[in-house]
């Protein structure tokens, strides 16, 4: 598989769902994050947008964010138990496996998700994580975990004219979570879980000593 191709173009795709402002729907809002949701083009689900303004400079949210083995994320997001890196494919391009706790009181079984992951700097200060689903010879379906699978996802850290210790942040979730969900229950997690996740962000920031 040509993991360099896949990732550059799931690099790609996200910005497109960043500049793209047409058909997304409002679906949780409250002070700090807005939550919208559209149909997928990828699977038959929906593409999940999250944006939301986090007090502390990109460089410190990017640290929050940023995904690496032994990283900040494992600490403060609920949804990631663990982060294992399979391979190293350049600099900025890896394999990694991702496992996810059981969630909506037991009603989502843990997970585990094999991504292509790029990370992708900006002239402009922007800095992304972009992941999708792959295959990767050393990780086969394991027991005790459903096997999901993402669709072109991530974060986009952006820096704010003026306010260098702010930072917009953007999040998209496409996942195709596995096994037999009732779909009500995909549709009522990620809303809900997307805003927790800038919940948790936010406080991870705070607690961040300055870089």
């Amino acid at each position: 598989m040509d993991y360099e191709h896949k990732a550059k173009a799931v690099g790609d795709c996200l910005m497109g769902y960043k500049t793209d402002e047409t058909g997304w729907k409002v679906c949780k809002k409250s002070n700090d994050v807005v939550v919208s949701w559209r149909p997928s083009s990828e699977f038959p689900g929906n593409v999940y947008k999250g944006e939301g303004v986090i007090n502390g400079s990109p460089e410190k949210v990017w640290e929050c964010l940023k995904p690496v083995p032994n990283g900040l994320r494992v600490k403060w997001d609920n949804n990631v138990k663990r982060f294992e890196l399979l391979e190293q494919i350049t600099e900025h391009i890896s394999i990694c496996r991702t496992v996810t706790p059981s969630a909506a009181m037991g009603i989502i079984a843990p997970r585990d998700f094999v991504d292509v992951i790029l990370i992708k700097q900006y002239e402009d200060g922007t800095i992304s994580s972009n992941a999708t689903n792959v295959i990767h010879p050393s990780c086969t379906p394991q027991s005790g975990y459903v096997r999901g699978f993402n669709h072109p996802c991530g974060c986009i850290c952006v820096p704010i004219s003026g306010e260098p210790s702010k930072t917009q942040v953007f999040s998209f979730f496409q996942t195709d979570l596995g096994g037999f969900l009732p779909r009500s229950v995909v549709d009522s997690f990620f809303p809900s879980s997307m805003a927790e996740f800038y919940n948790n962000l936010a406080k991870a920031t705070k607690s961040l000593k300055d870089l």
